[in-house]
């Protein structure tokens, strides 16, 4: 099981754009790569997964426990020629003073060479206690090489090395100069999702090819190879269907909604849910017999006209929401399902389901974890009564909702919808802007397939008892 944790000094070191080059060089040359990333995010996967034609799967210490941790990767990396680890902010950062959700933490958990990269620019002598620092503030953590980012040029890269080598016992096994090409654009909410990318293919080949340039590939697979064997048991995978009736849910899925974790939906697959997906931007109409409906986050302000165009199918969701059709929304999802959408000035009608309007401001009103208590307004059985964990990141605020809105979630840490409450309930439908996971405890996907199936099953009975009275 060859793998090896991608860090940095501090974020904004190039790391991302190091791990996606690095599986797109690797893949290039018929080495199967498994990307994962650490924490809470749904951009970076995006790319890492194009780049690797794997599925990227986030390892995530603050919601996880370690041995799902040990799990979800020791299923994701089995066949797979090596796995690379993106993390997040720099190596030793994370919320806990002890370091326990950081990503060492993660590197100590897995047993994983360490691969550093460093933003060189400016850095002479200095780049030494740097290294040594870094190595000493941890022993158990090891540190395996450094990639240099962003150099100068040739005399920088030069004379960077004489120290590294003179200082330290940590190989370099790449210098990579400061190159525009190899920025991936960036927006409001940080990259811009492959999703929505126009070319995102020519430019994972454009930074495959670079790196492959820059960086010795194999010396980083030798890097790989000389992780420890572990001792993992992989998380079971579903050998047969669900012995519940199947479900149909329609999942949106397009360029304005994509944030969904291959975790979440792989889990509502084995739960029992065909995955029915359609475009928000383009159909005209929901799928056909579906039972429930699942919209993720997004950018829904990036595309709020061609939403409020597309009339025919934002009336066919308010009513079949109004008339019980059971939905779950996420943050972006949330928004969609508001009244109205407001960015820079402009203003959209979306499709009224919530009785909200929301707006985007310029920095964030909700950012980093959140831990939830299900009220007794929750409608998913399985979780009512029940505290747990998620994380949250919009710039929009929802205004205007009733004083005798229903919610879900009583927010403990994080803010929610506001700063109190989350999960907005009404119908059928459970709105809100927290994410969960299902690989991280909370198991929200099978407990939304059986409120999905149970409602059917009402709705059936229903149907039956009328036609007898008629």
């Amino acid at each position: 099981m060859d793998r090896l944790l991608i860090s940095a000094a501090h974020k904004s070191s190039g790391k991302t754009t190091v791990s996606l080059g690095l599986c797109a060089a690797l893949s290039a040359r018929g080495v199967v790569v498994q990307p994962f990333k650490k924490g809470p995010d749904f951009i970076d996967p995006m790319w890492l997964g194009r780049a690797s034609a794997r599925a990227c799967h986030n390892l995530d210490p603050y919601l996880m426990t370690s041995e799902q941790i040990g799990a979800v990767f020791a299923r994701q990396a089995a066949g797979a020629d090596i796995s690379i680890v993106e993390g997040n902010k720099g190596l030793y950062d994370g919320l806990a003073l002890d370091g326990s959700n950081s990503n060492a933490a993660l590197a100590q958990l897995l047993d994983l060479p360490v691969l550093l990269v460093i933003d060189a620019r400016g850095m002479t002598r200095g780049i030494a206690p740097l290294i040594l620092g870094y190595q000493a503030f941890d022993r158990r953590i090891r540190i395996g090489g450094v990639i240099l980012n962003r150099l100068g040029g040739s005399r920088h890269e030069a004379k960077l090395r004489a120290v590294i080598e003179h200082y330290t016992d940590v190989p370099v096994l790449g210098a990579i100069a400061e190159d525009s090409d190899l920025a991936v654009a960036e927006r409001h909410l940080g990259l811009m999702p492959s999703n929505e990318h126009a070319d995102a293919a020519r430019q994972i080949g454009l930074i495959g090819e670079r790196i492959a340039a820059q960086v010795n590939l194999d010396r980083v697979r030798a890097l790989a190879a000389s992780a420890p064997a572990l001792n993992l048991s992989p998380m079971p995978m579903a050998l047969v269907a669900s012995p519940n009736p199947p479900v149909r849910i329609a999942l949106a899925q397009d360029r304005a909604f994509g944030f969904y974790y291959p975790d979440d939906l792989q889990a509502l697959r084995d739960a029992g849910a065909e995955l029915l997906p359609f475009d928000t931007l383009s159909d005209p109409s929901l799928p056909e017999a579906i039972d429930g409906l699942f919209i993720g986050g997004g950018f829904p302000e990036l595309f709020m006209r061609e939403l409020q165009a597309n009339v025919s199918l934002r009336t066919q969701i308010a009513t079949s929401i109004a008339d019980g059709l059971p939905t779950y929304a996420e943050c972006g999802g949330l928004m969609y399902l508001a009244r109205s959408l407001q960015w820079r000035g402009e203003r959209c009608e979306m499709v009224g389901a919530v009785a909200g309007d929301a707006t985007l401001h310029p920095k964030p009103v909700g950012r980093g974890y959140v831990h939830l208590a299900a009220t007794e307004d929750m409608p998913w059985a399985g979780l009512r009564g029940r505290s747990v964990r998620g994380h949250e990141f919009h710039y929009s605020s929802l205004d205007g909702l009733p004083a005798d809105t229903r919610y879900a979630w009583r927010v403990t840490r994080g803010h929610g919808i506001d700063g109190q409450h989350d999960g907005v309930v009404m119908h059928n439908l459970l709105a809100t802007y927290s994410h969960l996971r299902s690989v991280a405890g909370t198991d929200w996907a099978r407990h939304f397939v059986d409120f999905v199936r149970a409602r059917r099953s009402l709705g059936a009975r229903s149907e039956h008892l009328e036609r007898l009275a008629a």
